[in-house]
């Protein structure tokens, strides 16, 4: 690696090798080779000829396949030097190789035609390795939360101690929106198209004249191309390019992951401040440069940090597509380049990470039993005052009995820094008729956490089960994350 220039942490830091290789030059350009094949192929089929004989040759188009793979990449750019163009500089290193087939490469095309159709192509590919990612980060919560589904757990709202819920069923709030992003993602795969083959303004003015007027024939290039490259269909109608709307669409469910991911890392942060879980840290790990004995969660926060990039970087396609002119301008280019690799590539490291903190998350359920403990005896107190009025006592005169004393015991723990002594005051208070050992049962955890457990099982066995069993085949990643 040369260290006299700038490389992107994305590569070098986060996202995996897989992702890499689709956004690579070699994915692009070896899927640019395989649609003039598609097209000069289709051109073949719908019989192109000139005066009776045929424009294009089958070994031609062998030709062309006998080098689809082996792109002479110094000649395409030592051509564009000279000639200022990606495109037909790639035209004229593949005419190079197939001197025979040479005239016929990217006939009746534009440069939209490779360079849009394969940013689709992928697009789509990196969605469904994004997807191949989601649903094990949703494998591997589903089995968090199925194995605490039964741990009580402080609840929080406002971040302030609230009716308790379990370990698991907490877990189920993470999956549920990450099926929520896995339903927009599966319907933005099911929605690609490829631009397919329509000129330069996209009247296909071009292949009207190749063949001869004959629109009924025209009309079936664009599907035929569609086939040919994995597509059921093209877009209708287009200008130069495919609408940039598409980009828009796609990167906006990147960064509903990201949200998700986000809301993900932030719990389970806070909670390691509160010390009840952990993410996983490694023997030889440094916490920090100065303060040897810490334990930073560094991977939920790069998930934040990664998270904030992709959420931000979503504006760029919108602000794009919002700004072309007519049938196409060129501004989109730059930005097109960087703003959508660079989100699959941030979302691929965000989803590594996920899974790597959800495989070694680290439970320690009796610091949970103790906090829990020290602030139930507050929310248990309507259960205390409904039995001490079972054995007789006034409803009226021990609520007003509990409010004195837990505001007494409120200041012993907040003023004076002493544990609970709520159980110890209702004890001893003669209103109540109650022993400490009475009082104490009626605070056992599992007595406040409704139907956590049972919504908990539920949802895993009723919504997440069968969208992993019918994923089954793409189970059972694992990931390893580079620093």
């Amino acid at each position: 690696m040369s260290n006299d220039k700038y490389v992107s942490p994305l590569c070098e830091r986060y996202a995996s090798k897989e992702m890499q290789y689709i956004f690579s030059p070699d994915m692009k350009f070896k899927t640019w080779r395989k649609l003039w094949i598609a097209l000069a192929e289709t051109e073949y089929e719908l019989g192109l000829s000139e005066n009776g004989k045929p424009v294009i040759t089958k070994e031609q188009i062998d030709e062309l396949k006998a080098h689809a793979e082996d792109i002479n990449y110094d000649v395409a750019k030592e051509r564009e030097k000279l000639v200022r163009h990606d495109v037909m500089s790639h035209v004229y290193a593949y005419g190079q190789q197939c001197p025979n087939a040479a005239g016929i490469i990217h006939l009746g095309a534009t440069s939209c035609y490779v360079g849009d159709n394969t940013d689709v192509i992928v697009m789509t590919e990196a969605m469904k390795l994004v997807r191949k990612k989601l649903v094990n980060v949703i494998n591997e919560l589903a089995k968090f939360a199925d194995r605490y589904k039964d741990l009580p757990t402080l609840a929080f709202t406002h971040f302030q101690p609230a009716q308790p819920t379990t370990v698991g069923k907490r877990a189920t709030l993470w999956i549920q929106e990450l099926l929520l992003d896995l339903s927009d993602l599966e319907y933005m795969i099911g929605q690609q198209k490829l631009l397919g083959s329509k000129g330069t303004t996209g009247t296909q003015a071009s292949f009207l004249e190749l063949f001869n007027g004959d629109h009924e024939t025209i009309r079936k290039i664009d599907g035929m191309i569609a086939k040919k490259m994995g597509f059921e269909e093209c877009y209708p109608v287009s200008g130069q390019t495919y609408s940039r709307k598409v980009d828009t669409r796609i990167l906006n469910v990147l960064s509903g992951i990201a949200q998700s991911a986000h809301k993900f890392s932030n719990d389970i942060r806070l909670l390691q401040h509160l010390k009840q879980i952990e993410e996983p840290f490694e023997k030889n790990q440094i916490g920090s440069s100065a303060m040897a004995y810490k334990r930073n969660p560094m991977r939920s926060e790069r998930i934040a940090s990664l998270a904030n990039y992709v959420m931000v970087d979503a504006l760029n396609p919108a602000i794009t597509a919002a700004t072309q002119w007519f049938e196409r301008t060129l501004d989109d280019s730059a930005n097109k380049r960087i703003s959508v690799p660079e989100a699959f590539l941030a979302i691929d490291g965000i989803l590594d990470l996920y899974l790597n903190v959800v495989d070694g998350l680290v439970v320690y359920d009796k610091v949970i039993y103790q906090s829990f403990m020290k602030e139930i005896p507050f929310m248990a107190t309507e259960n205390i005052m409904m039995d001490a009025v079972k054995r007789g006592g006034n409803r009226q005169e021990l609520h007003e009995r509990i409010r004195e004393l837990s505001m007494k015991a409120g200041a012993a723990v907040k003023q004076e820094g002493k544990e609970n002594p709520l159980v110890d005051f209702i004890a001893a208070d003669p209103a109540f008729g109650m022993t400490k050992e009475e009082i104490t049962a009626i605070l056992e955890p599992k007595n406040f956490v409704g139907r956590a457990p049972w919504q908990t099982a539920e949802f895993l066995a009723e919504v997440v089960q069968p969208i992993l069993d019918a994923n089954k085949d793409v189970l059972g990643m694992t990931a390893e994350i580079n620093v």
